[in-house]
């Protein structure tokens, strides 16, 4: 008898194995209240692709996700400038090379860094438009933001625009100006 048929299993047959002794009953539940898990489910994940995105999210659903302490080396540029975790690549070289700054693979990118808004910049947007609103007559503000329901594009109005005691805001458009039209027609009968 050779060496490995006496290490071989005795069991002749029935070799499948069992079911799971402890099966879980209910799903796991992390503690959302905790200060850490409201500060790692805050940071944003941008620069990288569906797969890796999706990798990072499971991370901070179930409470696996490790911030970083300190900036971490970029394996392209050497410098430690990246400041995310599970990231090789920092945002510059991970932009110049058009890849995923975690697998490293050419797909396509889900979010930029360019398109995530920080609370600064929610309150900053917040801000201006209510700057906005109080320059404005209430038929104006109205008018505003009946626009801003439908979606228009309102780049062009600045508040410095509101500052002009002549300056004519143009309702051409609105639903008030079809009940106008009526009223002249029924002056004229």
């Amino acid at each position: 008898m050779s060496v490995y048929e006496k290490k071989a299993t005795q069991r002749k047959g029935n070799n499948k194995k069992g079911a799971q002794a402890h099966q879980n009953q209910t799903a796991w539940k992390p503690n959302k209240n905790s200060k850490i898990s409201r500060t790692i489910n805050a940071l944003p994940v941008y620069g990288l692709c569906n797969r890796c995105t999706d990798v990072i999210l499971w991370r901070k659903k179930y409470k696996k996700y490790k911030p970083l302490t300190a900036p971490k080396k970029c394996t392209s540029c050497q410098q430690k400038s990246i400041k995310e975790a599970y990231h090789v690549l920092c945002d510059n070289c991970a932009s110049n090379k058009k890849v995923c700054a975690k697998c490293l693979e050419s797909k396509d990118i889900v979010t930029e860094k360019s398109e995530i808004k920080t609370d600064r910049d929610l309150q900053k947007e917040e801000q201006e438009l209510e700057r906005l609103l109080s320059r404005m007559t209430l038929r104006q503000r109205r008018s505003y933001l009946r626009k801003l329901e439908r979606g228009e594009d309102l780049s062009h109005i600045k508040a410095e625009d509101f500052d002009d005691e002549d300056f004519e805001f143009d309702i051409g458009s609105d639903d008030d100006s079809d009940d106008e039209d009526e009223e002249d027609e029924d002056s004229d009968k």
